[in-house]
């Protein structure tokens, strides 16, 4: 049914697993289109989400989403202003969440790892909000989830460097649940799942909406403004150095226009 991702069931446990290992699990216009299929159509009491190794997601697809030349930014910016439709998938579901994070969890996949419920991080996880390197803005998650879990200043500190931080400095500042060997990372994370999974289904899922009601900012109209705000700044010459200097394994040079 997908080319980019898995689904599998195991009883009232769903797990969902990126599979362009190759690629470092980067999100092309197809994965996106497949998770975001996957979560509206999930019917399990839990979900797990995950990447094939080594790397849980490296974020979008440079080549395809932002430097295919000027081809791929017309794509995104010709678009309405909206909610990213995998975003609004994850971060509307009322199925818990779990991100069983196995590697690198860099720009939109540090922004898949926030839209969970529940992060669990093998040793090996680095997390990273990559955008600014890349002279755009982060997605929702960043901003109406990151600052709720590690504070405004550490927040923002992620958000305006760009730094990759380890498994053991995200469990320090509370991005993450805990941190397990590596081969005990799915094994943590469906024994959670199960859990969850166990108990009254209904009341499961008042309880993720009563969350979503208390601590969640409108997350159409954020999405709205990210999705413009980042229709400009795909325009700069700074967002094109960003991209020109990574393709090139280069430090950039950015001008501010």
């Amino acid at each position: 049914m997908y080319t980019e991702l898995s689904y599998d069931v195991d009883g009232h446990v769903g797990v969902i697993t990126l599979r362009r290992p190759e690629a470092r699990n980067a999100l092309t216009f197809t994965t996106y289109r497949e998770l975001e299929d996957a979560v509206r159509n999930a019917a399990v009491r839990c979900l797990i989400i995950t990447g094939a190794d080594p790397a849980f997601c490296s974020g979008d697809d440079v080549k395809q989403i932002m430097a295919g030349g000027e081809g791929a930014r017309p794509a995104v910016t010709n678009l309405a202003p909206r909610l990213t439709p995998a975003a609004d998938a994850l971060l509307h579901t009322d199925i818990p969440i779990i991100a069983a994070v196995n590697g690198a969890a860099i720009g939109w996949g540090m922004e898949l790892s926030l839209m969970a419920d529940i992060r669990v991080a093998s040793e090996k996880a680095r997390f990273g909000e990559l955008f600014i390197k890349r002279g755009l803005c982060c997605d929702v998650p960043g901003i109406g989830r990151l600052a709720q879990l590690v504070g405004r200043e550490t927040a923002a500190e992620l958000l305006f460097t760009g730094d990759i931080i380890d498994a053991n400095r995200a469990l320090q500042i509370r991005l993450v649940s805990r941190v397990v060997p590596h081969e005990q990372l799915m094994p943590a994370a469906t024994e959670l799942a199960r859990k969850i999974a166990s108990n009254p289904p209904l009341a499961i899922r008042k309880l993720k909406n009563g969350l979503r009601r208390a601590l969640d900012p409108d997350w159409k109209e954020l999405g709205s403004w990210v999705s413009i705000s980042l229709a400009e700044l795909f325009k700069t010459e700074d967002h094109r150095e960003g991209v020109r200097s990574f393709l090139e394994k280069r430090e950039p040079h950015f001008a501010g226009k």
